[in-house]
């Protein structure tokens, strides 16, 4: 038995002393392979491979009720955003990601969205100086494009006579906005503009005022007589000393 054993070995030897290549590519083969199922093992471990769980839905929750209930099933929390709703209670959840009754990988974050306590407040016109009607004098196509960017909803035109079409003020819920003051998005904004049909209008007064003193007094106008100038007048002079016989 011992013979055979050291038979044995020395063929072993022998061939990695006859194939030097092959028996290192060999080694690097079997441990290559013996790597690569390590790291699937420790990826498996780590992802929790072919174990899932079914999301509970917490939209509608208070904060502390969903957080509460998200970390007794395992799962972590991230607040992504704050945003304000009318129709949903403040600290409420409005929406959350994933959503309820998914089937996720255990411990996974969940993102919720909040309900703010506060309407976001922007700033209408933050050009200088403050105190100033906001807005007065921008092109009513610009005012409207800024107003909709900014997230106001509830918009109100109110056209007024005026010479071109530009703002002449802006109120939030009936209230004059100034320049650097912040509005609540939730508010009702009524923006004026003149509608540019006040030269339109003056002339439109002057024709109806000369119609209406022609029909008042119809015998100024139609026995009026020209006007002579006193250079008209010498000028008329001097034609008939030069023509004696004209009225012969």
């Amino acid at each position: 038995m011992k013979k055979n054993k050291n038979i044995s070995m020395d063929w072993g030897s022998n061939f990695i002393a006859r194939h030097p290549v092959i028996a290192n590519m060999g080694i690097i083969l079997i441990i290559s392979v013996l790597g690569l199922y390590a790291v699937y093992v420790a990826i498996a471990l780590f992802t929790k491979h072919g174990e899932s769980d079914e999301l509970p839905g917490v939209e509608g929750k208070t904060y502390t009720e969903a957080v509460q209930i998200l970390h007794d099933h395992g799962f972590k929390v991230d607040i992504r955003d704050s945003l304000y709703r009318e129709d949903v209670k403040p600290g409420r959840v409005i929406e959350q990601f994933p959503k309820a009754h998914s089937i996720v990988k255990p411990g996974r974050k969940v993102f919720l969205y909040i309900n703010a306590v506060h309407p976001r407040e922007v700033v209408l016109d933050n050009n200088h100086p403050a105190g100033e009607a906001a807005m007065k004098g921008e092109s009513f196509r610009s005012a409207m494009a800024k107003l909709e960017e900014l997230g106001f909803k509830n918009i109100k035109v109110v056209k007024v006579l005026g010479p071109t079409d530009r703002v002449v003020k802006v109120t939030a819920n009936g209230r004059l906005v100034k320049k650097m003051e912040k509005v609540p998005v939730t508010a009702s904004i009524v923006l004026e503009v003149s509608d540019g049909r006040l030269a339109a209008v003056k002339d439109s007064l002057q024709i109806e005022e000369l119609k209406r003193n022609y029909e008042e007094n119809p015998d100024i106008y139609e026995n009026s007589e020209p006007e002579v100038t006193e250079t008209e007048s010498e000028n008329s002079g001097e034609s008939q000393g030069e023509n004696p016989g004209y009225f012969e």
